[in-house]
């Protein structure tokens, strides 16, 4: 037996039970279906405690040493996706912030451009609270557009650079996040991890229109959780 309590014949065993009038071939398919299937839930237990190591303060050289590979080769592995966790409006707010810079022709992401991607996406938590405290979107954009670097000569293809401070503000999205204790990233978070990047164009227009990082944080933990009894009403 493995150490999970699982042989070769209870697999084979099982899979035949499941699939009695299937030819070879057939089961073939099946076999390799199950095959990736085993093989996903072993990256992800072994990612489960990849995170729970970092947590605790692991290096990624420990890391690599204890998997037997490499650091760079855990950390590419392993290291979790900056995008993994956020909802899908707030992916979307992150799209339309990549085209907000390809239409003014920036050669980078600021934060300026990811609030004009939140701005774009309605259906989103920050977008409410954005409008709710600025009275009109329009205000909103126009604070924006005040701070946007002059249109470039020639519109870029392809991928855009975030800016550092875009880059922080996402980092600390996912903090919000985890300071709220939810286990997605939307886009109310994102709103969160602009005004905490202080010194970016994003915190001080938020700061301009009224918001401060406290009253924000409040806002959002009632709003989330006024959806979330709603729904379980």
């Amino acid at each position: 037996m493995s150490p999970l309590d699982i042989s070769l014949a209870d697999l084979i065993a099982r899979l035949d039970e499941e699939l009695p009038e299937a030819d070879q071939l057939a089961r073939i398919s099946e076999a390799r279906l199950r095959a990736q299937t085993l093989s996903d839930l072993g990256d992800q237990l072994i990612d489960h405690y990849v995170s729970k190591a970092k947590r605790s303060g692991a290096s990624w050289t420990e890391i690599g040493d204890a998997i037997g590979v490499s650091k760079q080769a855990a950390q590419q592995r392993h290291a979790p996706a900056p995008f993994e966790r956020f909802t899908h409006l707030n992916r979307h707010g992150i799209v339309l912030a990549q085209e907000a810079a390809r239409t003014h022709k920036h050669d980078f992401i600021g934060t300026e451009h990811m609030l004009l991607g939140l701005l774009g996406e309605p259906r989103g938590l920050a977008y409410e609270v954005l409008v709710a405290k600025a009275g009109s979107e329009r205000r909103v954009r126009e604070a924006i557009e005040e701070v946007l670097a002059p249109a470039g000569e020639k519109a870029l293809r392809g991928h855009i650079a975030f800016r550092p401070e875009s880059k922080d503000a996402i980092e600390q999205a996912h903090r919000a996040s985890a300071d709220l204790g939810h286990d997605w990233v939307g886009t109310e978070h994102t709103l969160l991890g602009l005004i905490r990047t202080e010194e970016s164009p994003a915190a001080r227009i938020l700061r301009d229109l009224g918001f401060t990082a406290d009253e924000l944080r409040d806002t959002v933990r009632s709003e989330v959780a006024e959806r979330l009894a709603a729904r379980g009403a």
